[in-house]
């Protein structure tokens, strides 16, 4: 018996390697990917339907069939203001008005991809749940937003592969000794 080939694979991602982009534009032929900015934690989901498809030649084994999927993201974000106007940001704003806002304007067009580049980038329509955490006056301002699919979450190429600006400077920090 052969010992396995130690794996190439020996750095950990750190989670916070994903940016989550809004689609910001007008035109749904042109979007226009605008940063959600100040997000402290972020969670993808992809959750399977299962339906039992046991027969009799299964020999006593049950069997099950993934019948359909369902996406999500959890994230929570820093609401974000401009320091001396106050305003909130605008990509924010966006998914604020439309957790409460009915059709059309309840949907929002979301990317979010691997900041250095890999090979990991989705694409989707979502409904967006706006959820304020609260707190004492010692504080900051978090709100929880939740982002649930309505339709497919679609591969795509990741905006930022081939060396993409995170990517060249996630590399300068590591060749420079720093923690990436």
């Amino acid at each position: 018996m052969s010992t396995p080939t130690p794996p190439a694979e020996t750095v950990t991602a750190l989670a916070r390697r994903y940016r989550l982009e809004l689609d910001t534009g007008t035109v749904p032929a042109t979007p226009v990917w605008t940063l959600v900015p100040g997000i402290t934690e972020f969670t993808p989901k992809i959750e399977p339907t299962q339906q039992e498809v046991t027969t009799y030649d299964a020999e006593g084994w049950s069997e099950q069939a993934v019948t359909m999927l369902a996406w999500s993201i959890e994230a929570t974000l820093a609401h974000r203001a401009h320091p001396t106007t106050g305003v909130f940001n605008a990509a924010q704003e966006a998914l604020r008005k439309a957790s409460r806002a009915f059709g059309a304007k309840s949907y929002v067009r979301v990317r979010y991809y691997d900041r250095n580049g890999a090979d990991d980038a989705q694409e989707g329509t979502a409904l967006v749940t706006w959820e304020p955490d609260g707190g004492g006056p010692d504080e900051v301002d978090t709100i929880k937003v939740t982002l649930t699919g309505s339709g497919p979450l679609i591969e795509i190429t990741n905006p930022v592969a081939g060396g993409g600006t995170f990517a060249a400077a996630e590399s300068k920090t590591l060749k420079a000794g720093g923690d990436a």
